[in-house]
């Protein structure tokens, strides 16, 4: 078979695959055939009337300070319409940390997000959202702080080509009155803990159904030490990732990916891989 024959085969196939019609391409721009799926950056893109996500999330560690899975479940729902959603985040472990075993459900994150700016010419898409953090995980285990807690996150979103979108994060935590068992067994005095971050992300559509992510996040965390004094961290990563349309009809869209955060100082732990499965469909 020669080379010229071999292309066009392989063009063929891409096409089945991805499922690359002609006429797709004149009515949307390669990069808006996946939204709404960034792995650590969040995109400030609302769920459109009628139409429900579920995102599945999973983290393994291998690094000698933390090792073991970290999961995270998400489901999103519009409220009447694209201006308003609702959605929970429910957190689970299954790991050793600094030695402890940190196996069980973590804390769940009930979540609102208002849709204040809807992307267009010179502007981006803005989509503030609050989280109440309910203490459902368990203080003595480590998977969760036993208080409740409060988020605030800042997302935008540009579309600044037809094949390249930009997302930037900025969010504060805050955890009042936080105890946490100490090396001697008992528990710290009560501190308040308000950790930050910021970030920001690119992607690239390769191809409509297969984009290309690097993602950059900073966190500032407030923390306890064993002795019960507070400490501060800074934990930068770097991610570069890809994620897939595997399914992609108008009711119904199916996307996964994989992603490999790095830490860029002693304090960010190396994770080992991110992965990332959502299944968005209309509900009604």
């Amino acid at each position: 078979m020669s080379a010229r024959v071999l292309a066009k085969v392989w063009v063929v196939a891409i096409c089945v695959v991805y499922g690359l019609p002609v006429v797709a391409f004149a009515q949307r721009e390669p990069i808006e055939f996946i939204e709404d799926n960034s792995f650590l950056i969040e995109e400030a893109y609302n769920q459109e009337p009628g139409v429900v996500q579920h995102i599945f999330q999973a983290v393994y560690s291998n690094d000698p300070r933390q090792r073991g899975w970290a999961f995270a479940f998400t489901q999103e729902w519009p409220i009447y319409g694209q201006d308003h959603q609702f959605s929970y985040t429910i957190l689970g472990y299954h790991l050793i940390n600094e030695g402890e075993r940190q196996y069980g459900v973590g804390d769940t994150l009930l979540n609102y997000r208002y849709q204040a700016l809807e992307e267009g010419p010179g502007k981006p898409a803005f989509a503030p959202r609050f989280s109440l953090i309910i203490p459902t995980g368990n203080r003595d285990k480590g998977t969760g702080n036993g208080v409740v807690g409060y988020q605030w996150s800042l997302p935008f979103s540009k579309k600044v080509a037809s094949r390249l979108a930009l997302h930037a994060n900025f969010g504060i935590t805050y955890l009042p009155h936080v105890r946490s068992p100490m090396n001697n067994g008992q528990l710290s005095p009560k501190r308040s803990l308000v950790s930050s971050w910021v970030g920001g992300s690119a992607i690239y559509a390769l191809l409509p159904r297969l984009h290309l992510m690097l993602e950059w996040l900073g966190i500032i965390e407030d923390n306890i030490n064993g002795a019960g004094r507070p400490v501060r961290t800074f934990n930068p990563l770097l991610s570069p990732g890809v994620r897939t349309a595997v399914f992609n009809e108008e009711d119904l869209q199916i996307v996964a990916g994989v992603g490999v955060p790095i830490g860029l100082n002693r304090q960010a732990n190396n994770v080992a891989g991110f992965f990332y499965f959502s299944v968005e469909h209309k509900l009604f």
